[in-house]
């Protein structure tokens, strides 16, 4: 199934999406890869409040590219999720709705998919310099020391993605290996 949707993701959405459909996304979410999120976990640890608010949110696993004269960023393809495995069920559990990466998700993680009634979505990795041109802002909003590992809040306009986990329990990786293998 294709589906374009306006952001924020909220649990009926969510629910609504399963394992294998085109979405494709216009709205904001935020940019974080693996020293955002351990920044991130510092805070939670600390019980201090984050630098983004996290409800429905969606975050985009990305360092982008020097952004070329003009362009709000630069190249943008998206980080191995795996990556952020050991933060994105705390994560999820406190609001996070949806995540785009590239790549398998620890059953950890895919269990937080299903309990927080949440999605992890595929971008295509390869083609950042295609998917930047769906980023039509981008702003750093948190730990600008971090370079390209800031946090960002980037506005997209039909973001295409893939529905890998959906909270029903399915996996696109793995119903389409067990397909392959027929």
């Amino acid at each position: 199934m294709e589906r374009h949707i306006q952001l924020p993701i909220t649990a009926e959405i969510a629910d609504s999406l399963n394992a294998g459909d085109f979405v494709y996304l216009s709205g904001q979410m935020y940019v974080a890869r693996d020293a955002a999120h351990k920044r991130l976990m510092e805070l939670i640890e600390k019980n201090e409040k984050l630098p983004i608010d996290i409800k429905d949110c969606i975050i985009y696993y990305m360092g982008p590219s020097p952004a070329r004269e003009g362009r709000p960023i630069g190249s943008a393809g998206p980080t191995t999720a795996s990556r952020m495995d050991k933060y994105a069920p705390t994560l999820l559990d406190l609001g996070e709705r949806a995540m785009v990466g590239k790549g398998k998700r620890t059953k950890e993680v895919l269990d937080a998919v299903v309990r927080d009634h949440a999605v992890y979505f595929a971008a295509i990795g390869g083609a950042g310099a295609l998917l930047s041109q769906c980023i039509k802002k981008s702003e750093v909003i948190a730990y600008e020391d971090l370079g390209a590992e800031a946090i960002r809040l980037i506005t997209v306009e039909d973001f295409p993605v893939i529905v890998v986990a959906d909270d029903h329990g399915n996996n696109l990786y793995a119903t389409a290996q067990a397909q392959y293998k027929r």
